[in-house]
Order: C-alpha cells, then structure tokens, then sequence
C-alpha cells in the first residue's frame, strides 16, 4: 500500500510539475482543427482539416515526429475537395518558465513539415500531387503541465504534378497536445519523491 501511494504520489507530482512538458525524452501526441466552417445563413456548405501528431523530444525544446492530414470541403451542387498528407515535423519550442504567471504557462514554438500531400478537387476540377512544405509560428498555453492548447499560423506548400504543379494556403490551426513523459523523466520524478 505505502508503494502504490508513493507511486501516485510521484504521478501527481509529475502531472503538476511546471518544467516536465518539454523535456529531452517526452512524447507530444494531439491533433490540430483547421479551416472548420460550416455555413449557418446559407447551409450549402462545409469545410473541416484534421491533423494529428506525434513527435519525440531528442532534447530540451526540440521535437521531431510525424503528422498526418486530412481535409474535406463539400459545397452543395460543386462536389468535395479532399486534402491529404502524411510526413514529418520538428518543432522548437523558445520562451523562459521564469516569468509573470500568465506567461509562464506559454510558450512560442515554430514548426515545419515536409511530407508527401496533395489536393484534389471535385470532378474534373484538377489536383495537384507531390511534396508538401510547411512553416509557421504558433503558441501553446498549458492548461495544466501535460495539456496544451494550440494556435498555429502556417504557410502550406505543395510541390508536384497534376493539373496545377503548385498549390499553396495559410492556416490558421487550433490544437490540443498532450504531453507524456519518457522514461528518463518518470525515473527522475520516481527517484525525487523517494
């Protein structure tokens, strides 16, 4: 008994721990919405992107990982573009803990990706197809140390073939990250509490 409750003990510590979120060895795994519009005046049509992550801190304020992407658009009588992707993506994360409370619990990231991705519009409406580029700032605010919410500013690129050899946007993006702690860091949490 006195193991399982310093063993819980140990999780709360780390779960409320304010320096844990972005430490070499931690695992970020969440998803962003992009793009969501649905319209309310006139309901013809619809737009949503989904684009989850995963990534692994190899140091301090550093991750790399993979991103997936899916996007639908349905406008009512013109058809449904799709959009696609899957790659990689690294992220550094800047900003101090040591400041005022508010902004203690953010921090500014930038993130890019290179992957393969592509758009294809509703029939016979063309598509282009090849390797997906993208960049952009972006904040994230700690609900608590393990939870984030996102903003991210980013240029979108598409490099290839089909009926348009370039295809580019901006997003705006909302996500939500949790993370999770790696090995090194739950032992270190383990070992403090003993």
């Amino acid at each position: 008994m006195k193991k399982i409750t310093l063993a819980a003990f140990a999780l709360f510590t780390f779960i409320f721990s304010a320096n844990a979120q972005i430490q070499k060895g931690n695992v970020l795994i969440g998803a962003d919405l992009a793009n969501l519009q649905l319209g309310l005046d006139q309901p013809t049509s619809f737009s949503v992107s989904l684009a989850p992550k995963a990534a692994w801190f190899i140091q301090d304020n550093v991750a790399l990982g993979a991103y997936g992407n899916l996007g639908l658009t349905t406008v009512k009588g013109n058809g449904t573009t799709t959009s696609y992707g899957i790659g990689a993506l690294g992220r550094y994360y800047g900003g101090k803990a040591s400041a005022p409370e508010i902004i203690k619990h953010t921090r500014l990231f930038l993130e890019a990706n290179v992957g393969i991705n592509g758009v294809n519009l509703p029939a016979n409406g063309g598509s282009t197809n090849g390797l997906g580029l993208g960049i952009g700032p972006g904040v994230a605010y700690f609900i608590t140390p393990s939870i984030g919410l996102e903003t991210l500013l980013k240029y979108n690129g598409i490099v290839g073939f089909g009926s348009s050899a370039y295809a580019n946007n901006v997003s705006l993006n909302f996500g939500f990250q949790v993370y999770l702690p790696g090995r090194a860091t739950a032992r270190k949490v383990m070992n403090d509490v003993r």
